[in-house]
């Protein structure tokens, strides 16, 4: 199993809960996506990312697949001019 683990900061932290709607709405669109969970900061910390999301996937390669769906891509190119950062963490579990 693998777990993907992704930070998001937005230019503007409005943009989180739009982000969270369009994350979960992949749920059951990408074979490869086996759960999905993603939520807001709700502290407000200055150094706090504004969207934590975690994945699982089965293997490097069910994550490599999710990320290139077409479904993924849709999100990303909505995703990258908000941005203003992201980090990404990937460990097995």
């Amino acid at each position: 199993m693998l777990t993907h683990v992704v930070l998001f900061r937005f230019a503007d932290p409005a943009d989180a809960a739009e982000a969270q709607t369009r994350l979960e709405a992949l749920v059951g669109r990408i074979p490869e996506l086996l759960t999905l969970t993603a939520g807001q900061d709700v502290v407000g910390d200055a150094a706090a990312a504004h969207l934590a999301l975690v994945t699982t996937h089965a293997d490097v390669a069910g994550l490599k697949a999710y990320q290139a769906h077409p479904v993924h891509q849709e999100f990303g190119a909505w995703l990258g001019p908000r941005l203003a950062s992201r980090t990404v963490v990937d460990f097995e579990s």
